[in-house]
């Protein structure tokens, strides 16, 4: 008898390439290309090849393990379970409910999300969670609402990029961060469109662009704002679409005058005829785009520095225009699905804001619980970090893993020790978990079915392709068994599809409204774009009716908060209409009555932006510089980013002996300027200082780098890990920590080993 191939989307980053999964007859599985799938074409990085070593026995958990005489032992699951809900219930009683901390991953699936998101609130009762995308995609997120109403990584698929007339690609290396989709830039190239890229490093993807411009890190910001004085200055602005489509032009107008072409060359370095010239390819096809990623948002200013990418959008007409745009190219596999459904510290299922009185009746309603028992908006991700073990004495933590990929990483080790109480789930011992008093072995993407959320804001189905080892339950199993033991008897489903059907019921009438999506569509088609409301009967089909405004769809606004509930829904059985309940369509003997089935939206904004009036809106910025400045102690500035071979905090990846042998450990890369200057040669030991602390690695001498900026990878612990260096100064707005830029000085040690 054949193996069966499952169809089904690759663990790591948020392309979430199609792939196979085919049991193989002597054990194991084999990963092969599924080139249906529209995103990657059959196309696989390293990462998604090699994925499938991860599910093995040999470098995961499959026991649980309780702390013992300072020691990890193996315990069995009900020991496991009864402890963590012990000290957690404990706690709460000592100390209060906000005492007990929650942190998720934006690798969870959308079902694991948003459990963990309502275990915080209606069975822990806390408001302290929130969730490691913080670090990912925040200032986007909020500069994104700002400007036009509603977040999503990409207002329109990937497809469209190659078609567009130039795309400015700013503070992202797709070349070795999601590998497949720089077929979408090549194709751009070689249909006769334009790339620009903003980065201070030639990377493999600014090798491939027509204009490189490499900008002091942190000052990205007073790019875009230099581009937008030259677009004024050059007559290049498209005053209809600004008097149609926009408001608070003249406030955005006037900022951007404050930074001509000349300041804007000496706060960031890059040539005067450079900033003409990509005004220049910018503003002359008729479409263009700007993508951000995590280059510009990983600052201080990150909102306001994405602010201004997309005022420069705004001012030449390039939004919810076809083939023009701004995007986020959101990284984590379920990035953004992960922040639209209750992990984070603000927000309920659907985008719905936590301080939203008719958000929180919707949701509570849903949950069957008093509006007024749901607290309100706890910490962000770095703040509630660095409250552990004083005002947060016991945290649960699921998919993170904050020893590596936290700022001021070392001050957050120590606070993660300080717990009187730490209890992680995850596929594997991460350095986090070697802390905790219990771990608990959850399955992982290939062992489990659920949904995830795409860069394209694509939900996608991701199936069970084999059994998980014996004695390894999923994160819903965990959540369920624990609320069970705190008294909460209902409510907590193991079945990640009766978890979605609730989903769907939550998030109906929200921003991010998935209630006409059902498992039965996600099986057949390949995947669908949100919002994709639950359409009544008798609307007339399409992509009219209930979408949300600016969905591009000509529909009725559904705001934040506002209430589209189940009640107001058609009647039928889930499997077979996508409708909210099990009800019976038929009513007094006639024929079912069957609603038109939403399209989903794959372009956002074509006729309105989701704001009360459908217009954008600028938002007047201006450049104040980065948290750290160098100085005489701390000459340097250093960045960090990723290799190909490595994937975030290298949790999985550092257990796969291919991917390791392409990138054994950290670097950090020097200006041969730089180099000559300090006396270090390729391959010596240089120790990198910030006022935070130290990290050691091997010295890379390339012209690939500013000779101010010095660059260090973050997948590593240990003396390398650079997350000990980097400064947890947060964005106002966003509570985005400034990992992009700190200062430093380098020490050369000698001679490596």
């Amino acid at each position: 008898m054949e193996n069966t191939s499952t169809p089904t989307h690759c663990p790591y980053c948020a392309l979430q390439c199609g792939m196979n999964i085919t049991p193989l007859p002597q054990g194991g599985v084999e990963v092969t290309e599924r080139p249906d799938f529209p995103v990657n074409r059959g196309a696989l990085c390293g990462k998604g090849r090699t994925a499938a070593q991860v599910l093995s026995p040999a470098v995961r958990l499959t026991a649980p393990l309780v702390r013992e005489g300072g020691r990890l032992v193996e315990a069995g699951w009900p020991e496991a379970l009864d402890r963590i809900a012990e000290r957690l219930s404990a706690t709460r009683e000592r100390y209060g409910a906000d005492a007990v901390g929650v942190f998720g991953g934006g690798g969870l699936t959308n079902e694991k999300a948003y459990t963990l998101g309502k275990f915080a609130r209606v069975v822990l009762g806390t408001s302290q969670i929130d969730y490691n995308g913080r670090f990912c995609m925040s200032s986007a997120a909020a500069a994104g609402t700002k400007a036009f109403g509603l977040d999503r990584g990409l207002p329109f698929p990937l497809e469209d990029v190659p078609k567009t007339g130039c795309v400015i690609l700013v503070g992202s290396n797709p070349a070795e961060t999601m590998p497949p989709s720089l077929r979408f830039f090549t194709e751009l190239r070689e249909n006769g469109g334009t790339l620009i890229v903003v980065d201070p490093r030639r990377t493999r993807t600014a090798e491939q662009a027509d204009l490189h411009l490499a900008p002091r890190p942190g000052t990205d910001l007073a790019l875009a704002l230099g581009l937008l004085h030259l677009v004024v200055a050059e007559g290049r602005t498209d005053e209809e679409y600004i008097r149609e489509r926009t408001t608070g032009w003249a406030e955005a107008r006037a900022a951007a005058m404050a930074h001509w072409p000349e300041h804007v060359e000496r706060i960031t370095g890059v040539p005067v005829p450079h900033l003409r010239e990509a005004v220049r390819m910018f503003c002359e096809p008729e479409a263009a785009m700007v993508l951000t990623a995590r280059g510009p948002e990983q600052q201080s200013q990150g909102t306001d520095t994405v602010g201004a990418w997309i005022n420069l959008c705004l001012a030449t007409g390039r939004a919810g225009r076809p083939l023009s745009g701004y995007g986020c190219l959101t990284g984590q596999g379920n990035g953004q699905g992960g922040r639209e459904h209750g992990q984070k510290a603000d927000q309920l299922p659907g985008y719905r804001k936590l301080d939203d009185p008719a958000a929180r009746a919707h949701v509570a309603g849903v949950w069957g619980v008093d509006p007024d028992s749901l607290p309100g908006p706890g910490r962000s991700a770095y703040e509630l970090l660095d409250a552990l073990g004083t005002d947060i004495r016991a945290l649960l933590l699921m998919g993170s893993n904050p020893v590596v990929s936290a700022p001021r990483a070392a001050h957050v080790e120590e606070r993660l020790r300080s717990l009187d109480f730490l209890a992680v789930a995850d596929v594997v011992l991460s350095e986090t978990a070697e802390l905790a008093d219990v771990v608990l072995p959850v399955t992982q993407w290939a062992e489990e079915t659920g949904t995830t959320t795409s860069l394209e804001g694509r939900v996608l189905l991701r199936r069970r392709a084999v059994a998980p080892p014996p004695g390894v339950h999923s994160d819903l199993h965990v959540l369920h068994e624990l609320a069970d033991r705190l008294g909460v008897e209902k409510g907590f489903p193991t079945d990640p599809e009766e978890v979605f059907e609730e989903l769907r019921r939550a998030s109906a009438g929200g921003p991010a409204d998935y209630s006409g999506i059902t498992y039965r569509r996600l099986t057949e088609e390949n995947g669908v774009f949100w919002p994709c409301p639950q359409e009544a009967a008798g609307t007339g089909g399409g992509a009219g009716g209930a979408a949300p405004a600016g969905a591009g769809a000509g529909g009725s606004a559904v705001g934040d908060g506002e209430d589209a509930t189940p009640a107001a829904l058609p009647d039928g059985p889930a499997a077979d209409t996508g409708a909210l309940d099990g009800r019976s369509p038929v009513d007094a003997g006639r024929a079912p009555v069957v609603p038109p089935v939403h399209p989903g939206t794959p372009r956002l904004f074509l006729d309105a932006f989701a704001t009360a009036d459908g217009r954008a809106r600028f938002v007047p910025v201006v450049y104040r510089g980065t948290a750290e400045e160098p100085d005489g102690e701390y000459p340097l500035l250093l960045t960090t980013g990723r290799v190909v071979a490595q994937y975030q905090s290298g949790a999985q990846t550092r257990r796969v002996a291919e991917l390791n042998a392409a990138a054994p450990g950290p670097f950090v890369e020097l200006h041969p300027r730089l180099a000559a200057r300090l006396g270090a040669a390729e391959g010596d030991r240089v120790a990198v200082v910030s006022r935070r602390g130290r990290a050691v690695a091997p010295a890379r001498i390339t012209s690939a780098i500013r000779p101010d900026t010095v660059f260090m990878p973050f997948h590593w612990p240990g003396e390398g890990r650079a997350n000990t260096l980097t400064n947890p100064a947060l964005d106002p707005t966003s509570r985005m920590p400034e990992f992009k830029s700190c200062a430093v000085r380098v020490e050369v040690l000698g001679p490596g080993r």
